[in-house]
């Protein structure tokens, strides 16, 4: 049974091994790049390195993402500190011949720009670092070290106290505060508690997690078995969507090592401490983020949401208390455990500490992955780290939160990132998907994109959700096809309350934002386009034309 002393030796092996090496060519296999075939890059520099007889200097190791989704495939060399941008398998044998010398100019990507100096990794902070798919690369980078700590050395209650100190909010959305939600469950009186990992991300544009989990999957696994020991809990389930293949795949490899390891089943750490992680694969229902819904899935049910409370904390798996984290939050429960609560408190506003990740995309020049503390302006994000809008266009809206959040105006992306002022603006953080818009997008065409995801992604329970948001969706194609009339442009209004007001869980109680954030905002091309004219006529105006 391994030890802490074990987790030092294992470290100390696997970083003489990686010494034995002067040099180490990093390439990106998270699923951006291998649609790019940085698999078969991989396989060329492998061959390269070892026609030019310099397999004892240089390795060529798997990586997870890197960031710049972008510019991928990439490819870092250390310790020339060098980044190569759109490689191809043929270029592998020129940057093999260029280690120690002059860099390959051509494919050569600058580091030195904003997109990697604005960010501060925490939760990415291994990602492109080390090989998602060994234990011991992630125990060589201080991995599980933050558990022997908790389990050797503090109390369940001392571990909790670290969390809620530390300010961590979940990074599902909610932004509800970590270390109460922790103590709720532990509070609970039950011989049975189980934890799950929210991994089920369905919000377009959306892929922070999934690169987490392809790129440092023990992240998550350390941050779940430490939360079990502090609540108690004795069986975790990461609940994943199919459709991500790739970290399946190595999330089952990183159950496996680390159950080889010692770090999940009975003992761990030769403790009294027991605790085991299964995966479940979801079949992509989007209501099946939402925490009712996920949990009757994992119990074999149809995924439909149920009225709270009581909540999981209380009653949820199997009737058990259940705690729910995201990928994101478990993935800062070990830099917490290991550096501290001040130290993660120092980061970020007063009442939003830490950082946030972000999945960039639309109408912007850097599409990738970010982490940045929270406090950033939307301004820095889009402009200094996402290198603005391509084409010399302006930007027109940077959407946020995915289907349940909304669209925020260019005239305010000097508002501070974090759930107070998002949630203001009418919008929400989310799990982190950010898409940028240029002034060639139509808003009342975002509006109906979104409708017409929540009404698809409607569990069907709940008559506002099933019917409001497919009457909404109906309003929205009749006003973008110029057929509406301000009365319809009135009723769309009135459903937004409707079904926002009367709907049973997040889904459809957050369906009709997007809508009311293009109204708030942009309602003059709503107006532009009903066939009363562009004039905003009272319904008085309207009753006294047709009579």
């Amino acid at each position: 049974m391994i030890t802490r002393d074990g987790l030092d030796q294992i470290a100390a092996e696997e970083q003489a091994r990686q010494a034995e090496h002067k040099q180490c060519i990093r390439v990106c296999t998270a699923a951006g790049c291998l649609s790019q075939h940085s698999n078969q890059v991989k396989e060329a520099l492998e061959a390269a390195v070892a026609e030019q007889g310099r397999e004892h200097e240089c390795q060529v190791k798997g990586v997870g993402c890197m960031g710049l989704c972008s510019h991928g495939p990439l490819v870092a060399v250390d310790p020339d500190d060098v980044m190569y941008e759109h490689v191809k398998p043929e270029d592998a044998t020129e940057i093999v011949s260029s280690i120690g010398k002059e860099p390959v100019e051509r494919i050569k990507c600058p580091t030195d720009v904003p997109f990697f100096s604005r960010q501060e990794k925490i939760v990415l902070g291994n990602c492109g670092i080390i090989d998602p798919e060994s234990i011991e690369d992630y125990i060589a980078h201080d991995g599980y070290q933050a558990l022997a700590t908790a389990l050797t050395t503090m109390s369940p209650a001392q571990v909790i106290d670290e969390v809620l100190r530390s300010g961590l909010r979940g990074r599902g959305g909610g932004g509800y505060p970590t270390g109460l939600k922790w103590t709720t469950v532990a509070k609970a009186i039950s011989d049975t508690k189980y934890v799950i990992c929210n991994a089920d991300e369905g919000d377009p544009g959306a892929f922070m997690d999934r690169s987490v989990l392809e790129s440092d999957p023990h992240r998550v696994l350390e941050g779940m078995i430490i939360a079990a020991y502090a609540v108690g809990a004795q069986k975790g389930y990461v609940y994943v969507r199919a459709e991500y293949p790739i970290a399946i795949e190595r999330l089952k490899s990183a159950i496996r090592a680390a159950r080889r390891a010692g770090l999940l089943g009975r003992n761990i750490l030769n403790t009294d401490f027991d605790f085991d992680v299964e995966l479940r694969l979801g079949a992509g229902a989007y209501v099946c983020g939402e925490e009712t819904a996920l949990m009757a899935s994992i119990e074999g049910r149809r995924g439909t949401p149920r009225p709270r409370p009581p909540y999981p904390a209380d009653y949820g798996l199997w009737g058990e208390p259940t705690l729910i984290n995201n990928v994101e939050t478990f993935a800062n429960i070990a830099p917490i455990i290991h550096r501290g609560s001040d130290w993660f408190a120092s980061i970020g506003t007063e009442n939003c500490k830490g950082t946030k990740v972000f999945a960039l995309a639309g109408q912007i020049t850097n599409t990738g992955l970010i982490e940045v503390p929270m406090g950033i302006t939307l301004r820095e994000i889009v402009f200094d780290i996402g290198g603005g809008v391509p084409n010399g266009k302006e930007v027109k809206a940077v959407q946020t939160g995915g289907p349940s959040g909304g669209c925020i105006p260019a005239e305010y992306l000097d508002m501070l990132v974090d759930f107070e002022s998002l949630k203001q603006l009418g919008s929400m953080m989310g799990s982190g998907g950010m898409i940028v818009m240029d002034s060639s997008a139509s808003m009342v065409g975002v509006a109906k994109y979104f409708m017409e995801f929540s009404m698809s992604e409607s569990c069907g329970k709940c008559i506002p959700c099933r019917v409001g948001t497919a009457q909404m969706y109906n309003l929205l194609t009749k006003i973008n096809n110029g057929e509406a009339t301000y009365r319809d442009l009135e009723l769309l209004k009135e459903l937004c309350d409707l079904v926002r007001n009367a709907s049973l869980c997040g889904l459809g109680q957050s369906a009709p934002q997007p809508v009311m954030s293009t109204l708030r905002y942009f309602e003059q091309e709503y107006l532009d386009k009903l066939i009363d004219g562009p004039l905003a006529m009272e319904p008085a105006e309207i009753e006294e034309q047709e009579a």
